[in-house]
């Protein structure tokens, strides 16, 4: 007898679903099952190219149906409470795209839905499931570069469509929201909890959104956290992300990766002023994050477990990028 897997439908054709349909794909205990659109035709035609057997014409009516378990939603992010709650009331579980809601108060209201209709609910962080993430969190664990001092994590690109629903701030656009977001995250990761006080500063383009923030979190012990986040930097995508200790330095180029190439994870244990080094390269091997992610989420549902991170831990980035935002409009330092 094949083993149960869940059956998974995706809410909209938006560019990033593709990343989680070949996460799905890949996974032993999931199958795509159905695609919904508010334009049939564009679902008709999304599902013929990724051969999905279910297509519908409204996100209600693939809700309401019997041939998915659960949802990916990968909708603007104002829209993530809207219909992340319209599922879980119909029984479906939901892994719902980064952030998980426009505010904390939003992700509270998620997490009694969740709670109310007996459901698995989890933010898509697909990065915390690569293998890189893992190995970074196990050199701090072993103490490899001492007492932490400092996080420094960038993520940034150019955004020149202008039509682009980023660019919205009804639909909770911003810098800060589409790829800061993972910066506050990998902080808070690395710090093990939410920070104490941060100040921000940004620029707000003229769409009424940020195109360019940045941001300062300080944890409890004298570690600092600087994110920085836009839509401007140049040349392809720049992420980066640094972690300094009394002894030594961890750097990863790309810790928000997507492809599935190797990675390098960087030591550098200076003892000798500026000359540098000695360097420690290590080797970690290459994985599609999406498809780890969607296993893990998918197992808990088959099997009764809690997900692999809370919806606490979700909360607590959200309450962060809520401060963050204070700040950068009030100039004034936040405590959270």
């Amino acid at each position: 007898m094949e083993p149960k897997k869940v059956r998974w439908g995706v809410l909209g054709t938006a560019r990033i679903a593709d990343a989680v349909v070949r996460g799905i794909r890949l996974s032993s205990n999931s199958d795509l099952a159905a695609i919904a659109s508010r334009d049939a035709s564009l679902a008709q035609e999304w599902a013929t190219r990724r051969d999905v057997p279910h297509v519908f014409g409204s996100y209600d009516e693939m809700l309401a149906s019997d041939v998915i378990d659960a949802v990916y939603v990968p909708l603007p992010n104002g829209l993530h409470k809207e219909w992340s709650i319209k599922a879980m009331q119909q029984g479906k579980h939901v892994l719902c795209e980064k952030p998980l809601a426009a505010s904390a108060d939003d992700v509270r209201e998620m997490m009694a839905a969740a709670d109310a209709n007996n459901v698995k609910l989890m933010e898509a962080f697909m990065y915390r499931f690569h293998p890189q993430t893992e190995r970074v969190l196990k050199l701090l664990a072993e103490g490899i570069i001492g007492d932490l001092k400092v996080i420094r994590a960038t993520f940034g690109f150019v955004l020149d469509n202008l039509d682009d629903v980023r660019w919205r701030p009804d639909l909770a656009g911003g810098s800060l929201m589409d790829v800061g977001c993972y910066c506050v995250n990998v902080s808070r990761l690395v710090a093990g909890g939410n920070p104490v006080v941060v100040t921000a500063r940004q620029h707000v383009a003229q769409s009424g959104v940020d195109d360019l923030f940045g941001g300062v979190l300080e944890f409890s012990g004298g570690l600092l956290g600087l994110v920085d986040c836009d839509f401007q930097s140049g040349a392809g995508m720049q992420q980066s992300l640094s972690i300094s200790g009394t002894r030594g330095r961890i750097n990863v180029a790309q810790p928000f990766r997507r492809d599935e190439n190797p990675v390098s994870i960087v030591i550098d244990r200076s003892e000798d002023g500026d000359r540098g080094g000695p360097f420690e390269s290590i080797e970690v091997s290459g994985a599609n994050q999406y498809h780890l992610m969607v296993e893990s989420f998918a197992d808990a549902v088959l099997n009764h477990h809690p997900t692999a991170y809370t919806l606490e831990d979700s909360l607590g980035n959200m309450q962060v990028i809520d401060a963050l935002k204070e700040s950068a409009r009030t100039g004034r330092a936040i405590q959270l």
